[in-house]
């Protein structure tokens, strides 16, 4: 059994991938390894994720199980001017959430349908959309997901 805190935090990529290899081998040769990291990416390789929000476990289960909860259609959208867009899609009614991922916002839209209504609005309020495309969702776009609805719940009426 390998126990990992943070292993990989601070480490350059080519060392990271690296140690993530090494990892993977010893568990194809049999080792339990129970790492924590911040990094979604390292968590999609794992066969079980626990997520923790504000000191709390909130959800333990494989990555594609996690992932399949996410309601509705996942879009990423490069927008000019970004914050404008932001702005606009967190007004409409066909938009579930978005949040910024570098320089792309991913939508989450109930459904594909509302692709050409949302893409007509952006266009009438001056916002050029160069890139939209629909995605699958990563455990970073449903671990936002779940923790903004979780903030939602909780917050005072």
């Amino acid at each position: 059994m390998l126990f990992l805190d943070e292993a990989t935090a601070g480490v350059d990529p080519i060392s990271r991938r690296e140690f993530w290899d090494f990892i993977y081998r010893m568990a194809g040769e049999g080792a339990s390894i129970l790492a924590t990291t911040h990094y979604m990416d390292e968590a999609e390789y794992c066969n079980k994720v626990g997520m923790m929000y504000d000191g709390r476990l909130v959800k333990v289960a494989s990555p594609d199980s996690i992932k399949g909860e996410i309601s509705g259609q996942l879009a990423a959208m490069e927008c000019d001017p970004s914050d404008k867009a932001e702005k606009f899609l967190r007004g409409q009614a066909d938009v579930l959430d978005v949040s910024l991922h570098g320089a792309l916002l991913h939508v989450l839209l109930p459904s594909k349908k509302v692709k050409s209504n949302l893409l007509k609005g952006l266009k009438n309020e001056g916002i050029a959309v160069t890139h939209f495309e629909f995605i699958q969702p990563s455990l970073e776009d449903v671990f936002i997901s779940m923790i903004e609805k979780q903030l939602q719940a909780e917050a005072p009426a």
